[in-house]
């Protein structure tokens, strides 16, 4: 009875015991399939994210494929848009107005470092990377915009100094009459000329008739000056006269020798003074003109330096003489641009130089050798 009730008692308990490890191993591998369900299922919704540009990391993802193509791909990339649109979305289209720009990263970071800055404001300033959004931000404005695409379209202009309409494209001048020797005259509308020179080499220039312009060429004169502009009876001083101005645009060739300079000269009487306003010159400069510096100013879109030189028993428009010399001398040279004359008399005036009646203000070249020629197809004299 013992032993049958030993073998009954073990059947029951294995009976029992049986299923509840069946179970417990059905639960457990149900539970190891749920879990990778679950994990598989997570992995999949990361990765289609990350590849769209901008996952929970969107670092990796968007920084990437943002970048290249999709550039605002990584607009809806969210989170990640900071690294995404800074690293790759501005400089690989971001200049491209379209993507890159828009994108949160792109807006902020990635349009304005490459993308506007780099293809924008070079190629067409506002155009391309200047007005995309992640441009317009500081990319655009600040270095692509403003800086080179403005550059490039202020001309001529920007460098030229202001807005004078004399830095668009002008018409080629022709006719007009040359003079190939010393000699003084009327052109037209209250113009007139001057040509001088020391002796030594050639040199003519032809005034075109109607205005200031004119064209001049040289061969190795040690001293050559051709001007055109307006000249007056030495009655009355500048303020007397009015508001002068000028318009000028040039283009020149060659060498100008020892010295050069371009711009407007002229003299005053009592006292007996040459000037000069410096705008350009052949060679190396800014020239000084010999002299002593005496200050400096900013007119018309650039800074002079203004200096004084006394020339001792040379020639001037009373015979040989001795007497000042006064220059403004533009830093940054320009071929083109509107000069304030008044302004620099004026600046003068202030430093103690001071004109006396005035003679003449002109457009002028002057060059102490060298081989080389000069065309003003823009040149005027205003007095108001």
């Amino acid at each position: 009875m013992r032993g049958l009730a030993r073998i009954a008692s073990r059947t029951v308990k294995f009976s029992l015991e049986k299923p509840v490890r069946t179970n417990l191993l059905w639960i457990s591998i149900s539970s190891v399939v749920l879990g990778i369900g679950i994990v598989n299922c997570s992995s999949t919704t990361d990765e289609s994210a990350g590849s769209g540009g901008g996952s929970g990391t969107g670092a990796s993802g968007a920084s990437h494929s943002a970048g290249s193509n999709a550039g605002g791909a990584a607009a809806t990339g969210n989170a990640g848009s900071g690294t995404a649109g800074n690293s790759t979305a501005g400089s690989s289209t971001g200049g491209n107005p379209a993507n890159g720009g828009t994108a949160s990263g792109g807006a902020a970071t990635g349009g304005t470092a490459s993308g506007g800055a780099a293809a924008g404001g070079k190629g067409g300033g506002v155009g391309t990377g200047g007005s995309a959004n992640g441009g317009a931000a500081t990319g655009g404005k600040g270095g692509g915009g403003a800086a080179n695409g403005g550059a490039g379209g202020a001309a001529a202009g920007g460098t030229g100094g202001g807005t004078s309409a004399a830095c668009s494209v002008t018409t080629p001048r022709t006719g007009g009459t040359q003079y190939c020797s010393n000699s003084i005259g009327n052109v037209n509308n209250g113009y007139s000329y001057q040509l001088w020179s020391n002796g030594t080499g050639s040199g003519c220039m032809t005034p075109y008739g109607s205005d200031a312009a004119f064209k001049a060429n040289w061969n190795n004169s040690s001293d050559f000056l051709a001007r055109v502009g307006k000249g007056w009876n030495e009655t009355q001083t500048y303020d007397q006269l009015g508001t002068i101005s000028s318009d000028f645009a040039y283009t020149k060739t060659g060498s100008g020798g020892g010295f050069s300079f371009i711009g407007i000269y002229g003299w005053s009487n009592n006292p007996l003074i040459e000037f000069y306003i410096v705008e350009d010159w052949y060679g190396s400069g800014p020239p000084t003109g010999g002299g002593t510096k005496k200050g400096s100013f900013s007119v018309d879109g650039g800074t002079y330096n203004i200096y004084q030189h006394t020339q001792n028993n040379q020639p001037s428009i009373h015979g040989n003489a001795t007497f000042p010399q006064f220059f403004s001398v533009r830093q940054t040279p320009r071929q083109c641009g509107h000069i304030s004359i008044t302004e620099h008399f004026k600046e003068w005036a202030s430093l103690g130089l001071t004109l006396g009646k005035m003679e003449e203000a002109r457009l002028l070249v002057e060059v102490g050798g060298g081989v080389g020629s000069i065309d003003f197809t823009t040149a005027t004299i205003t007095v108001k």
